[in-house]
C-alpha cells in the first residue's frame, strides 16, 4: 500500500480550495452553479477525464460526470455536490475567502468544495504516480444536493448501481468515518385565508400568517433531540402589505428521522395536521426525501478497508451514523457500499463561520489517494 508520503502540499490544496469557493453558487441559481461545474469539467477533462455535461432540468444547475475507464466493470463512484446554501453577495458581505492561521473560511470551504476539490486533487497525484487504476472511477459533481437533489436522485442512484463502491467526500466528522446518515424529509406548508383592512379591529379577515405562527409552533414541538429525531421551519413567508390582512402563508419544514420507526412516525405527524381555524385552509405538501442509509455488510467491509488506510497514513478512524444528509443516503439505501464523510475537517457548516483546517489537508487526501489505490485492487 502506498502511504503517499512527501505527495501533497497543504498550501497547494488549499489556494485550489479558496479558487473553487471564490465561486459562488447556492443551489437555486443555476447560472451560478455552471460556473464552478465549467471549473470542474475543464479541470477534470484535463487530467484525461471522459466528460459528460447532463443540463439541468426544472431550474436547477448542470451536472458534470467525469469518467476514468481504465477498466469498464464496476468501478468507483466518487459523490459531491457544488452547490451551497450561501447566496451570490455572501463573500462580499459576511464570510469572504481569506485565511487566518490553520482556518481557510469561505462558502463551501467545507460544504462541500473543499471535500471534491481534494478528491480531485488526490487522483491528480494519483495519475502522476501510477497512470492509472485498474478499476474505472467516475466523480459525479451535483447541483442540488443543499435542497434534497430533487432533479438528480435517479441519476444519482443509476450511477451508483453501476459501481462497486461509493466514495462521498463531504465534510469529515471528528474522528470517524461516516457509515450511515439519517433520512431527510421535506416538507411545504400552506395555508390560506381571508383579506380585510388589518387597520379595522372587527372584520372578516382571517390571517394565513397568525395560523401558521400556531403549526409552525405545533411540528417543531413534535421534535425529540435527544433521539435526533427532529422538525425544523427554515423559510417562512407571506403577506404583500402591513395593513392588509394575509390570506397566504408558506412555510418550508426539514424533518429528520434516524430510524425506521421515526421515519414512519415524521410521515404520520405531518400527515395528520390540520388548521386550528376552520376558516383557515392548511396544505401539506411533501417534499424530497432523502432515504434512511444505515450500516449494511458492504458498508461494513468498506469501512474495514479504509480503516486500514487510515492507520498507515497515521489517523485512527471508527465509524457512526450522522445527520446532515446527503447524496450517500441515496446509495447507501439501496444496499451499495457506501463511505461517507471523507472530505476535509472544519467547522460552521452552513453558517457564516464555515471553515476548514488546514492542518487536515495533507492527511485527508492521503487517506482519499491511498483509499482509491486500495480498492483497485
Amino acid at each position: 500500500m502506498t502511504i503517499y508520503e512527501n505527495t501533497f502540499d497543504a498550501e497547494e490544496i488549499a489556494a485550489g480550495i479558496a479558487a473553487w469557493a471564490s465561486i459562488e453558487s447556492p443551489s437555486y441559481d443555476a447560472a451560478a452553479v455552471n460556473q464552478i461545474m465549467d471549473v470542474a469539467a475543464r479541470k477534470m477533462e484535463g487530467l484525461g477525464a471522459k466528460i459528460d455535461r447532463i443540463p439541468g432540468i426544472d431550474g436547477f444547475g448542470d451536472v458534470v460526470r467525469a469518467h476514468f475507464g481504465w477498466n469498464e466493470g464496476p468501478g468507483i463512484l466518487v459523490l459531491g455536490h457544488l452547490d451551497t446554501v450561501h447566496l451570490v453577495g455572501t463573500i462580499a458581505e459576511s464570510l469572504a475567502v481569506e485565511r487566518d492561521g490553520d482556518r481557510l473560511y469561505g462558502p463551501g470551504v467545507l460544504d462541500m468544495k473543499g471535500g471534491m476539490y481534494l478528491a480531485v486533487h488526490a487522483i491528480e497525484k494519483l495519475i502522476a504516480a501510477r497512470g492509472s487504476l485498474d478499476v474505472s472511477v467516475t466523480f459525479l459533481f451535483i447541483s442540488d444536493e443543499e435542497v434534497g437533489s430533487p432533479s438528480t436522485r435517479s441519476l444519482i442512484e443509476a450511477e451508483a448501481k453501476a459501481n462497486r463502491y461509493v466514495l462521498v467526500p463531504e465534510p469529515a466528522k471528528p474522528n470517524k468515518f461516516v457509515t450511515g446518515r439519517h433520512a431527510f424529509l421535506r416538507y411545504k406548508l400552506h395555508t390560506y385565508g381571508r383579506p380585510a383592512h388589518a387597520g379595522v379591529a372587527k372584520g372578516v379577515g382571517k390571517s394565513a400568517i397568525s395560523v401558521m405562527a400556531r403549526l409552525i409552533a405545533e411540528v417543531e414541538g413534535f421534535s425529540d433531540v435527544e433521539r435526533e429525531r427532529t422538525f425544523r421551519v427554515g423559510v417562512i413567508n407571506g403577506g404583500d402589505f402591513v395593513n392588509v390582512i394575509p390570506t397566504k402563508c408558506h412555510a418550508e419544514v426539514l424533518c429528520v428521522a434516524p430510524t425506521p420507526e421515526d421515519f414512519v412516525e415524521v410521515q404520520r405527524l405531518m400527515g395528520s395536521l390540520t388548521s386550528p381555524d376552520p376558516e383557515v385552509s392548511l396544505k401539506v405538501e411533501p417534499g424530497p426525501i432523502r432515504p434512511l442509509f444505515t450500516m449494511h455488510k458492504g458498508s461494513e467491509e468498506l469501512y474495514e478497508i479504509a480503516r486500514r488506510v487510515a492507520s498507515n497514513v497515521g489517523l485512527d478512524l471508527g465509524h457512526g451514523q450522522f445527520g446532515g444528509g446527503s447524496d450517500g443516503n441515496f446509495c447507501g439505501a439501496l444496499g451499495i457500499p457506501t463511505l461517507d464523510g471523507l472530505g476535509v475537517c472544519g467547522e460552521g457548516v452552513h453558517t457564516k463561520q464555515e471553515h476548514l483546517l488546514v492542518s487536515s489537508l495533507v492527511p485527508r487526501a492521503r487517506l482519499f489517494a491511498g483509499l482509491l489505490e486500495e480498492l483497485a485492487k
